[in-house]
Parts: structure tokens; C-alpha cells; sequence
């Protein structure tokens, strides 16, 4: 058993052998030392649901979005509640290996998505906010809002939420933030790995609209070949003008005249 679960844990990327303990903990409750145990407390990927959990609440959330980045496209945000049982029984061997989307690859990213929508025991919510939106408010801004109606979608309702990154003052939840949360909690890890597979469909889509820039590729990305395909057929409609390139130049104070010209 533990050598099968080192090796799988080698294959997922963590270069340091207490976090191969650690996950193992949260696996396997019945491993625990009291050593193990208490260290686990505070660093396994499933700690901050305990603690919450022990406090009495049953219903808590994580919260993620996927694609602030991107020239185009939306942005995406999910929010995924876990089941309190799993506070004895650990996280189901079938999520090892759960991590931030960003350290996963494709073919493992499909994987726990399908899992994670599969599983009759754990409530998800996926929303987009489109382009217009982005432009109307700013990426932060609708990154937020996104979050906001994934909860808002959630039922049960969340008691409290753990969300990635800073504290959002006017997020109407309880809240924990989690500067890289992604990966530090299963639930944040899994609202992760929800929105960016759903935003990847999406930009996979898109570029059979909007052939010629990539999309399928990139997924909207600041990249080398989609700098080119703006510059060789300019911005569609799924780009985002308050990003540069396509965002207007300020213009200049003194327009193009020579400053150095004061003729009257």
C-alpha cells in the first residue's frame, strides 16, 4: 500500500516527501501517528474542511475561477461542496492526485472532472461571465461576480466558503482566503479543475466560430501565435478590449504636435 501510494503521488508532482505523508494521512486515516497526525492537521489538502467541520458546519464550499488571464474569451468560476462524512472517512481513493488545475494535465484534468460530476455525494456549480461583462466591470471584478452566482447556485447553500486567493470583501459568505488555495484545499483544487475544463470546452468551441487565431490551442493565452493572429486578422468578438492590444491608447496630452512648438 505505500509503496503503490508513494508512486503515485511521485507521478503527480510533489518533490518533497513529507507532502507524500501528508496526503497519505488524508487518505488513510487509519496510518495516522499522533506525530503524522497532528502535522496532517495543518497541511493536508483537506485540513481547512476539517476544522470547519469540527466546528459543527456541514456544508463548505471552495471557490475558484479559471481564465483572468486570457485576451479572450470568459472567464469561468465554480464552487464545489464535499460531503461532511468525508471528515472520518478521507477523500475517495479515486481523487488522488487532486491538485491545482494548473499542475495537471489534460488527460487528468477530464479525469476528476468526470469524476467530480459523477459523484452523487458532492455538489458543484459552474458559471460563465461573458466578454461584455469583463469589458463592463474589469477581469477582477467579474472574476468575483462569477464566484459569487456559483455559490449563489449551490444547493444546499454553503455555511461557509474557502475561496483561492484574497479575502472578497463583499462576498455576501462566510469565508476563509487562501492565498494558492488551489493548493492547499481538495475543494478549492476541485472547483479549480471544474471551471478550467469547462472554460478549455468552451474555448475549443469557439475557435470552430472563430477559426484562424489558435483558440482551440492557446485557449485565449498571451502567446506568440495568437499575438500574430491578432495582428494578421485583428480582434473578434470573444477578445477582450479592455486588454491590451486591443485596448484604445490614451491619448496624448499634447496630441502628435512637436512640443517644442509654442508658435502662437
Amino acid at each position: 500500500m505505500h509503496t503503490d501510494f508513494a508512486s503515485r503521488e511521485r507521478s503527480r508532482r510533489y518533490d518533497w516527501l513529507r507532502c507524500e505523508q501528508l496526503e497519505q494521512v488524508c487518505f488513510e486515516p487509519g496510518r495516522e501517528n499522533s506525530n503524522a497526525g497532528d502535522v496532517a492537521k495543518f497541511w493536508n489538502r483537506l485540513s481547512h474542511e476539517r476544522d470547519l467541520w469540527q466546528q459543527g458546519l456541514t456544508h463548505v464550499a471552495g471557490v475558484d475561477e479559471a481564465g483572468c488571464g486570457p485576451l479572450a474569451g470568459p472567464v469561468v468560476a465554480a464552487a464545489v461542496i464535499f460531503p461532511k462524512g468525508w471528515m472520518e472517512a478521507g477523500l475517495p481513493s479515486k481523487f488522488r492526485g487532486l491538485n491545482d488545475s494548473k499542475q495537471l494535465d489534460e488527460a487528468e484534468r477530464e479525469k476528476f472532472f468526470e469524476r467530480l460530476t459523477t459523484d452523487p455525494e458532492i455538489r458543484s456549480a459552474v458559471v460563465t461571465v461573458d466578454v461584455e461583462t469583463i469589458d463592463r466591470i474589469n477581469i477582477r471584478q467579474a472574476a468575483w461576480h462569477g464566484m459569487n452566482l456559483a455559490l449563489d447556485r449551490l444547493q444546499p447553500r454553503a455555511e461557509h466558503v474557502l475561496v483561492d486567493g484574497l479575502r472578497i470583501k463583499w462576498l455576501p459568505y462566510r469565508q476563509t482566503a487562501l492565498v494558492g488555495g488551489d493548493a492547499k484545499s481538495y475543494t478549492i483544487a476541485a472547483a479549480s479543475v471544474l471551471a478550467k475544463v469547462t472554460r478549455d470546452r468552451l474555448m475549443r468551441d469557439l475557435d470552430k466560430q472563430f477559426p484562424g487565431y489558435g483558440f482551440a490551442e492557446h485557449k485565449g493565452y498571451s502567446t506568440p501565435q495568437h499575438f500574430a493572429a491578432i495582428e494578421k486578422l485583428g480582434p473578434c468578438a470573444i477578445h477582450r478590449k479592455s486588454f491590451s492590444p486591443m485596448k484604445p491608447k490614451e491619448p496624448e496630452l499634447f496630441g502628435s504636435a512637436d512640443p517644442t512648438d509654442f508658435r502662437g
